[in-house]
């Protein structure tokens, strides 16, 4: 699959639907790059780095999770560099590796298909937990690229970090307009929530999980009428 060119500093390795694999996304500093989700699997975030090289990009010094749902986050353990996850993200790991330990993969693959054909051939499912761990937000300089990462109320699930490039007004959301997983029940009022967050924010282009950018228009729009 084919990097995605956003801006002189972003990058995106696009989502693909068969094997629910979400956007990575890849921001350049002037001193050191960032990624932003770590991949369904090991083979996922493999297929991202070889993009990156072939592209002449530096691997990530570090990786920021979006939050904790294995399709971004199961990859972590072959990630290049450090991993920051918030601290609510990185205990929902720490508890998926526990279950995994004690009751095997079954239960993870009986989940949905696509877990199944990302982990076909008996891939071994591999859980761990973040490097750094943030409460609240962070504000980072990758060199000349300011990165703010927050926490934010979100309808998708309770642990969202959302990813702020203040000067390409360009915001990374993850999975956070979505419904809840496995019945995708939507809560309004925490829609309401986060469609105030991103207006305040004002971004030009928003970068959910599992689709391509998108204008703050139609997010807001969307989460709005409930059909994040």
């Amino acid at each position: 699959m084919k990097l995605d060119r956003i801006s002189e500093r972003i990058w995106v390795y696009p989502f693909e639907e068969e094997r629910d694999r979400p956007n990575l996304s890849y921001i350049k500093g002037d001193s050191w790059s960032l990624a932003v989700d770590a991949g369904h699997s090991d083979a996922h975030t493999r297929e991202f780095y070889s993009a990156l090289e072939k592209a002449g990009l530096p691997l990530p010094k570090l990786t920021v999770l979006t939050h904790w749902h294995w399709d971004h986050t199961f990859g972590m353990h072959a990630v290049h560099g450090l991993t920051l996850a918030n601290e609510r993200t990185n205990r929902y790991l720490l508890d998926f590796k526990t279950r995994l330990e004690k009751e095997g993969a079954g239960f993870f693959l009986a989940m949905h298909e696509s877990i199944r054909r990302e982990y076909a051939d008996s891939k071994p499912v591999v859980v761990v937990p973040a490097d750094l761990v943030f409460r609240g937000e962070m504000a980072l300089d990758a060199g000349n690229c300011p990165i703010r990462i927050f926490q934010a109320e979100a309808p998708h699930t309770d642990d969202s970090t959302l990813v702020w490039l203040p000067e390409e007004r360009f915001l990374i959301m993850g999975d956070c307009t979505g419904g809840t997983f496995p019945d995708w029940e939507f809560d309004q009022s925490l829609g309401d929530k986060l469609a105030a967050t991103i207006q305040e924010l004002n971004p030009i282009t928003c970068l959910p999980g599992h689709w391509t950018p998108l204008s703050q228009e139609i997010i807001v729009k969307e989460l709005l009428e409930g059909e994040g």
